[in-house]
């Protein structure tokens, strides 16, 4: 198990680190006594690997606990658990220019200068820093660069493309585009086969509208294009730390040519090792406001 201790200044990004650890599928908790530390790790321990990542955020916030930080950390490498430290850091300028901006107070000057609570942690904290096993210094990095600092350090080679989660959505135009749409694509150019009798009442599921959809070239051209812009955009989106994409697939009902494509496009995906999901919104929609299923 890959146990990650998440400490440093106040201010230096602890938070934005744990909520990329959290998207990276580790297990956080955020302000943890130390002296829970090796409680938290034995319980972890005993779920037989169900729990095979934790990210725990300890920092002076917890006041005279976390003084016996380090006699906790020896306690469960005695018990034979390994951990890692993460030590976040930033210069006192950058420091001072996030407190003003966020109008919070130092935790260990309330009542004084922030300089004074920096000073003071920074002592506090000298041990942990030397100890740390990775430091990542935040003073010139966004967001989302310290995010790709994160996900560089705690991500296995090759694994990062499996990080985001891609939903293929069919809906019906006239129900509504999906909300959550990331990316919206219209496929009413393709003929549709609402208006054969013998397929009307099947769905893009059924063979006989699967064939027909794709029995046309301007549907295999639009598939393959189509394959070919997410496999270049899902990359980008994930450099810009997106977990989570939609891309929603529209016909006028839903149920016909929108389906279809979605279940192509889904298959292509998994075939390529993306962690993708499909969901038909509208495929019922016409048959429950007074239609008939063969």
């Amino acid at each position: 198990m890959r146990f990650v201790i998440v400490t440093g200044l106040s201010g230096a990004g602890k938070t934005q680190a744990i909520r990329c650890l959290e998207d990276l599928g580790y297990f956080c908790v955020d302000n943890l006594p130390p002296t829970l530390i090796k409680k938290f790790a034995e319980a972890c321990f005993q779920t037989e690997g169900k729990i095979d990542k934790v990210a725990l955020v300890i920092d002076i916030r917890g006041g005279e606990f976390f003084d016996n930080l380090f006699e906790n950390l020896k306690e469960i490498k005695k018990c034979g658990y390994k951990y890692e430290i993460l030590y976040l850091d930033a210069t006192d300028e950058v420091l001072i220019k996030r407190y003003k901006e966020s109008r919070r107070k130092h935790p260990l000057a309330p009542q004084g200068r922030i300089l004074k609570g920096i000073e003071l942690e920074r002592n506090k904290l000298k041990e942990v820093r030397n100890r740390a096993d990775n430091i990542i210094d935040t003073s010139k990095l966004s967001a989302r660069e310290l995010r790709e600092k994160v996900t560089e350090i705690y991500v296995k080679e090759g694994q990062i493309e499996t990080q985001i989660i891609v939903t293929v959505l069919s809906f019906g135009f006239k129900y509504g585009i999906p909300v959550d749409s990331d990316l919206v694509f219209d496929v009413r150019f393709l003929p549709n086969p609402f208006y054969i009798p013998e397929l009307k009442y099947f769905s893009g599921n059924d063979d006989p509208v699967r064939d027909y959809v794709l029995g046309f070239e301007e549907t295999q051209v639009f598939i393959d294009k189509l394959d070919d812009m997410l496999k270049y955009l899902i990359p980008k989106y994930l450099k810009e730390g997106k977990r989570q994409l939609i891309v929603s697939i529209g016909c006028t009902g839903g149920r016909h040519r929108s389906v279809t494509i979605a279940n192509s496009i889904y298959s292509r995906l998994i075939n390529d090792g993306y962690n993708t999901n499909i969901e038909h919104r509208d495929i019922d929609e016409d048959l429950n406001k007074g239609g008939k299923k063969l």
